[in-house]
């Protein structure tokens, strides 16, 4: 096969590589980039291809192994490496929210500032953040359940205003 006919061929699967590489990333933008990076290696292996295979099958096989290792390169870039004696991996997102030493409000002083609460809010807030569930705090404490829902909301509402006013001055 000429380079003109594989190139034409090629153009031709378009439309089809496009939607499975739409299916394969969700996202239009990963698509197109996908789909291009298939051309460019497509092309670039062409010497590869055996001219009484299926071109379709090829290019779809050459776009589902870049996927997956651009996948692949993507996770490996978000794992760190803990140096423990065991090794274990931890995949942790970078960005990561956890509570570092450094963190602008401790955790004693959240618990100073829900100490500081009234009972009618404190008291079920704290139930929920022991695990219990909105309709067993109910129970517990002869509450209408919209009673409960609420008191939780505004019990968090209050603690971001009143640990916000601290450290915003």
């Amino acid at each position: 096969m000429t380079a003109i006919e594989f190139n034409y061929q090629l153009t031709g699967l378009s439309e089809n590589l496009k939607r499975f590489a739409l299916s394969l990333t969700s996202n239009h933008e990963d698509a197109s980039d996908l789909l291009q990076e298939t051309f460019l290696k497509a092309i670039s292996y062409r010497d590869k291809f055996a001219d009484d295979t299926n071109l379709k099958a090829w290019t779809f096989t050459i776009m589902k192994n870049t996927f997956i290792n651009n996948y692949r390169r993507i996770m490996k870039s978000n794992t760190t490496f803990d140096h423990t004696d065991d090794l274990y991996y931890l995949n942790l997102n970078r960005e990561s929210r956890m509570s570092h030493p450094d963190s602008s409000v401790t955790e004693r002083e959240i618990r100073a500032h829900i100490e500081n609460l009234e009972d009618d809010f404190k008291i079920p807030f704290e139930m929920h953040l022991q695990g219990f569930k909105y309709k067993e705090i109910s129970k517990k404490l002869g509450l209408k359940l919209g009673t409960v829902k609420s008191r939780i909301f505004f019990t968090r509402k209050k603690l971001a205003d009143s640990l916000g006013k601290d450290y915003n001055e």
